[in-house]
């Protein structure tokens, strides 16, 4: 499961469609709906909140408004309206790591996407996120050296 701090627009079509899947999966795991993935390290941020259900549903409407941009069709019946929903803190440290472990994905998924993404060098966050300094976030896997 990988819940971007990215904003959508840097995902290709493949990755945008997982990330509404793996949103929507989130969002019953928030819910206690699911047996899986309850201690997936992705989801502390939103379990922070004071509401995790409505901060996931939150990220996903700028997923569902991105794939909208796009033309693609996501059912917007399945994310509740956006409550008020305070931003979450994510490091620069933690969004240049999602955007090298991006471009790596898209270097042979999506050569033109990856080549657009050559001079990013600090990436937008996705709205509902705030950026503060920092390094990589302790709950990211980062690989083995």
């Amino acid at each position: 499961m990988r819940l971007w701090s990215l904003h959508p627009r840097y995902l290709d079509a493949k990755g945008l469609n997982a990330l509404w899947r793996e949103g929507l999966l989130a969002r019953k795991v928030l819910a206690n709906k699911t047996k899986g993935y309850k201690n997936h390290p992705q989801l502390e941020r939103f379990r922070s909140q004071p509401d995790p259900v409505s901060a996931l549903h939150t990220y996903l409407h700028v997923v569902h408004d991105e794939a909208i941009r796009r033309g693609y069709r996501y059912n917007p019946e399945k994310i509740a309206p956006v409550s008020a929903t305070a931003s979450i803190p994510v490091t620069d440290g933690q969004l240049r790591y999602e955007l090298e472990h991006l471009r790596k994905k898209l270097r042979l998924r999506d050569p033109l996407r990856f080549q657009s993404l050559r001079p990013v060098i600090d990436p937008e966050p996705h709205p509902l996120f705030r950026v503060i300094p920092g390094g990589i976030a302790p709950w990211e896997r980062k690989p083995e050296p």
